[in-house]
């Protein structure tokens, strides 16, 4: 068994006491082709609570600086985490995910690029690009309740919320700037109706 299945089926009986973490919506999720998961950004524990009940292997684009932290460096190295290069556009790590996405894995982004804590940074565009230059659908996915500190947890009812795929169709063989700026908006209006429910 895997490190990453390793930590799913550990973290799933350990959330789910502590935080009374459920997932919905797991009927939207196309059991196999390429996908591209994108979710909002509240908390540190974000990412293996969307590993953790997420149906399928996430490969996360994750800010390489991480990578460099003793242990958990090690750690995400080998529970499918590349790194990418937030200063600039990386393309060994765009390369990297269209690759995982044409072979039929699953890549997931924090279109915010960082811990989003006050709700006000703006999602950025590299999710959506992705999907549309792979031709692949978009998943978008609502962390519920996930921002408070542990002293809070306990009863916080924590929800990984995931909602029907989109499909990013250009109007051109590459999508433009203003596609581009679109889809991200409609990505983050859907994260947001989910968080609402």
């Amino acid at each position: 068994m895997s490190l990453y299945n390793v930590i799913k089926t550990t973290l799933r009986p350990t959330t789910r006491l502590l935080f009374d973490a459920k997932v919905e919506g797991t009927e939207n999720v196309p059991p196999e082709g390429g996908l591209v998961v994108a979710a909002n950004h509240r908390s540190y524990l974000d990412p293996p609570l969307l590993g953790t009940w997420f149906p399928r292997t996430i490969h996360y684009m994750a800010k390489q600086e991480l990578f460099k932290i003793p242990v958990l460096g090690w750690i995400i190295d080998h529970v499918h985490a590349f790194p990418v290069d937030r200063e600039k556009a990386d393309l060994a790590s765009v390369r990297r995910a269209l690759k995982i996405l044409n072979a039929g894995g699953v890549v997931g982004i924090f279109p915010e690029g960082t811990r989003n804590l006050t709700g006000d940074v703006q999602a950025k565009g590299g999710a959506v690009l992705l999907a549309a230059t792979a031709k692949v659908p978009l998943i978008p996915v609502a962390l519920v309740r996930t921002q408070f500190g542990m002293r809070r947890f306990r009863g916080s009812h924590v929800r990984v919320r995931i909602g029907k795929p989109m499909l990013l169709q250009g109007s051109q063989r590459k999508a433009t700037k203003a596609e581009i700026e679109q889809w991200t908006g409609q990505v983050t209006q859907a994260i947001d109706a989910l968080a609402a429910e």
